[in-house]
Order: structure tokens, then sequence, then C-alpha cells
């Protein structure tokens, strides 16, 4: 990336935090590969209240997550914005399981969730190692069906009180703690094998990788990344992942979508005309970008696919 490409998306980062793009669409000024210059990121529907938890549907659509009113949307290939299901317990991530169930982290109910192709709803857990969850967050499913999770608690952060990353392995009845020293663990996502588990800490601006062992737990806890352009004195506002299939990581900030590759080196920003709060790629061909922002839904064309895989 040229020197002033860097300075332009460093630009337009800062303008973000500013509060300076509010408009219905912001200009990406490209990065390699990932997205061209001048593609704008376009509002697909707003009015809603806190937009959360994307996950690219079967048909190429994507579901949603609006939490406050306590429910679950699904948008189609043309913008069309249909209910999914209602009373969601503050239904904030959403995830697809290998066979294509919906999950969702319900925080306000602190539990996690499972939708039948009938519409019925199964708790998978409220528990981890004999503690009640606390505001279960986001998900994702791997391979085998085990789910990954963070719950750092609901706003605003008490000091001393625990926040966990968990694992609940297929099957289990109760979740198992794998990382409890994040300050606010939120947002993660799975490298394309399965062996890298990336979580990010919605008040810092680090970003940590995991070692994935056979029984689903972690070891080799390191920072993966460091979120650039945080104003001094803020949180970094680390939410929602995407990852795309060079495993390149997309995550959502103060300042846009900071994207980094494989290895954690820093790409650039997308800016967004509100502070996103989560990312997936979807469409046909998971060319797509979908970002939820506070009361609306964006989406912007790209270079880079989504992964591979069932779900983000």
């Amino acid at each position: 990336m040229s020197t002033l490409t860097r300075v332009w998306i460093g630009l337009c980062a800062a303008a973000c935090a500013a509060g300076l793009a509010g408009a219905a669409g912001a200009q990406s000024p490209g990065i390699v590969g990932i997205i061209a210059p001048e593609v704008v990121v376009e509002l697909v529907k707003e009015g809603f209240v806190f937009t959360e938890g994307p996950v690219p549907a079967e048909d190429g659509g994507l579901y949603f997550s609006d939490i406050r009113p306590n429910r679950t949307y699904h948008v189609d290939l043309a913008g069309k914005v249909t209910l999914v299901r209602e009373a969601t317990g503050g239904g904030n991530g959403l995830a697809l399981t290998p066979a294509g169930e919906l999950l969702t982290a319900e925080g306000e109910a602190k539990r996690i969730t499972w939708r039948g192709t009938d519409g019925g709803i199964s708790v998978l857990a409220d528990r981890i190692e004999d503690n009640p969850l606390i505001a279960p967050n986001d998900l994702i499913a791997d391979a085998k069906g085990g789910i990954y999770f963070t719950d750092p608690g609901p706003r605003p952060v008490v000091p001393g009180r625990p926040t966990y990353v968990g694992y609940l392995a297929p099957g289990a009845k109760q979740a198992i703690i794998i990382d409890g020293g994040i300050a606010r663990p939120n947002g993660l996502t799975l490298m394309h094998d399965g062996k890298t588990l990336i979580v990010d800490d919605t008040i810092g601006s680090e970003i940590f990788a995991y070692d994935v062992q056979d029984d689903g737990r972690v070891v080799n806890k390191r920072v993966f990344a460091r979120l650039r352009d945080i104003p001094e004195g803020k949180e970094s506002g680390a939410d929602g992942l995407a990852i795309d299939d060079a495993d390149r990581i997309y995550v959502s900030t103060i300042t846009g979508i900071q994207i980094f590759d494989a290895k954690g080196e820093y790409l650039g920003t997308i800016p967004v005309p509100r502070q996103p709060a989560n990312v997936a790629f979807a469409g046909p061909d998971k060319q797509t970008l979908y970002i939820t922002a506070r009361e609306g839904v964006y989406r912007v064309q790209m270079l880079a696919r989504g992964a591979n895989r069932v779900g983000k």
C-alpha cells in the first residue's frame, strides 16, 4: 500500500472518530485486493435501535439482531427486511452451526440458544463452570459443532466482575472458561483451518490469538494485532469480527472497519457513516460486506471474499 493511501485512510478514520462521516454513504479510499477506490458504503435500511450480530444466510442474504427491541431480522439480496424472531432475550451475536441452524447469544436472558427449523428455541447453555452467564455477547461455531463465545457482562463495566471467553463442546450441558483475563472480550472468529481463535477487547487496542486444541480448549495466548488511530483516552470500541478467504481479519471499531492480514499487519480502515458494531460477508459469492451500525444496516461491494464455510 502506498504512503499516500495510508495517509488518506488515516484521515478518513479520524473523520469517522470525530463524527464527521454522518452522511448516508461513505467512500472508501481503497485497499489493494480488498476494496476498490471510491466504492460507497451504502445504507440498506435504518430505523432500528441498535443493530448487531450479522451472519450470512444460506440464500445469500443476512440475519442480524436489533438488540433492544429483542428482534432478529433477515435481509434479502434486494434489501427487503423480514422479521424472523421476536422476544430474543436481548439477542446480540448470531452464528450458524455447520448444519445451518441459527444460534443466538442472548445477553438479557443470559443464555445461548439454538433455533430449530420449526422455529422452536432450545437453550444450549446458561452456565459456565457452575457460574451463571452474565451477558453473553458474541459467538461462533467450530467445524465440530462446538461454540466459542464471549461474555463481558453488561454495561457499565464493574471493576472485579468476571468476564469470560468460553467454549461449549458439542453435546455438553455446561461451558468451560478458556480465558478470564480480557477486560471486555467481545468479537471473535476462527481462522480457516480452525486452529487459531481470534478475540478482541472493546476497551483496549489489543486483538488476541490462541492456538485451538483438539478438545476445544486453547493455549498460547498472544497479541495478534493492535488497533490503529484510537483517540487518546477513548475505548477502542472493538466489537464484531469477520474474516475473508485469505484469513484477513475485519474489526469494527470507533474509527470504522479496521483490516489486518493473517499475520496481524494493519492494511487499512473502511470508514462507516455510523460507528459500526459488527460486520459479516454475505451475498451469493460472499463479496458483499454488511455492517451493522447503530440504527442502520450498511453494505459495500468488496474485491475480497468471505470465508468459504457456513456462517462467518
